[in-house]
Formats: structure tokens, C-alpha cells, sequence
């Protein structure tokens, strides 16, 4: 069963959407995280992707008290991204309440860190952010092509004991016009024993079935819940 997992962005504060992670195209939804996040928690999601958008842009965590709130006042297990570039970053996070940390860009320009934050933490904890760019990984809040290949990303991660990825394909991301089915599909093939979340394109519940075929392990759904695209009641046959 794929899990379902929404998307929190968050903006001084407030949840927000941008299309290809283009800053100028922010929507703000809710000025109250908590109130989201518990809308989420009584519709039976489980886990909550929360990414902190002014961090990856400050290059550390900025909105660790919404995390310490969301955390605090639900059980959602929350993965938690965006500006976390040194173990004081880490660190803060997992004190405020995450349960899993994304590493996006530091594991591009400092792969050593994340290494020992692989052997510190273990493979449950960290989840590499594999954000793609015609397949090319993008780093800095999606404003740098790293000119990595994603394949090579993977597999040297691979080899220091990760066990999860987040795949978002830029291309896609708060569009809406379906997501990448056949790189997730290729990349569970590859690699079968990565526990792999797919980000990006996700407009309707048929999205989600087409996912689940390719054997993808987990779903990140963002814009299409906000703008009511999906309701969270047509969610309910995948959080059983």
C-alpha cells in the first residue's frame, strides 16, 4: 500500500504552495499550520512532509517553531526539510519533533556530512531529497543545477547506508499535470531495495493508483490538496 503523505511549505510561517519552486509564485493557504496539519491527522494521514522554504533560501532552519507546533499538537510523523546544512541544523530539527530529516543540498556540496549524519542517526532517519531537473539533481531551493546526474546521486548515497529517497521532479512540481511515473517506476526497478517517495505533478486520486502500480513506496501530495483538486475524503481507501 503506497503511503500518502501531504505537503506543508511554509513561508514566514504560513503554509504556502509555489509552482517549480519559483518564490514569485507563492499562494499563501493558511495562516495556521497546526490547524492544517490537524486536518490531515483526523482525515487518517499519518505522515506530513514539512519544508521550511525560508531556510533553503537562508540556507538554515528558520521555521523551527512551526515544526515544534505542528509536532506538538498532532501525532503525524513529520519529515522535515529545507535549511538544514550543519549538525546544529539537525540537531534543532529533531528537537523541535521531527521524526525524519531531508538532506536536499548538503548532500551535494557536502557529502561527508551527511555520511556521518548516515552513521549518527542511521538510514531510518535521513532521507535524501533527490530533486531533478531534466535529470540533473538541483540544489539551493531548486535555483542551482549541481550538473549531477541522478543515478550517480543515488548510488554513492546508497553506498553510506541510505535507505530512503524523496524523488521530486521539478518539471512538475504544483502544476498538476501528473507525475513521473515511469522515472519512479524505472527507479524501483534499479534500485528495489529504496524505500522511494515520489513528489511532483500529483492532480487526482488516479495519479495515486498509477503510483502505487509502479510499487512506488510513498506519495507526496501538495498542491492538489490545497486547491481542492483532491479531497481528503478521497484519500481514505489508501490510509487504510
Amino acid at each position: 500500500m503506497i503511503t500518502i503523505i501531504p505537503a506543508m511549505d511554509i513561508i514566514e510561517g504560513k503554509c504556502v504552495r509555489l509552482t517549480r519552486g519559483d518564490f514569485n509564485t507563492r499562494i499563501i493557504y493558511n495562516d495556521d499550520p497546526l490547524a492544517v496539519a490537524r486536518e490531515f491527522e483526523s482525515a487518517g494521514v499519518k505522515r506530513l512532509h514539512m519544508v521550511d522554504l525560508d531556510g533553503a533560501r537562508q540556507k538554515q532552519i528558520i521555521n523551527y517553531e512551526v515544526l515544534d507546533k505542528v509536532a506538538g499538537g498532532t501525532s503525524l510523523q513529520i519529515d522535515f526539510g529545507g535549511g538544514i546544512r550543519s549538525d546544529k541544523d539537525i540537531r534543532i530539527a529533531f528537537e523541535h519533533g521531527a521524526k525524519q530529516v531531508t538532506a536536499g543540498s548538503v548532500a551535494v556540496k557536502d557529502p561527508a556530512l551527511v555520511d556521518a549524519w548516515l552513521r549518527s542517526f542511521g538510514g531510518e532517519k535521513i532521507i535524501l531529497g533527490a530533486d531533478v531537473m531534466d535529470n540533473k539533481i538541483a540544489v539551493s531551493g531548486w535555483q542551482e543545477d549541481s550538473g549531477i546526474g541522478l543515478d550517480d546521486f543515488i548510488r554513492d548515497h546508497l553506498q553510506r547506508g541510505l535507505k530512503y529517497v524523496i524523488c521530486t521532479d521539478i518539471s512538475r512540481d504544483g502544476v498538476m499535470r501528473g507525475p513521473a511515473t515511469d522515472l519512479y517506476g524505472r527507479l524501483k526497478i534499479d534500485y528495489p531495495g529504496l524505500y522511494l517517495i515520489a513528489s511532483g505533478g500529483v492532480s487526482r486520486t488516479a495519479d495515486i493508483s498509477l503510483l502505487a502500480e509502479k510499487k512506488v513506496d510513498g506519495v507526496i501530495v501538495g498542491k492538489a490538496l490545497y486547491e481542492g483538486n483532491i479531497k481528503l475524503e478521497e484519500l481514505r481507501p489508501f490510509l487504510c
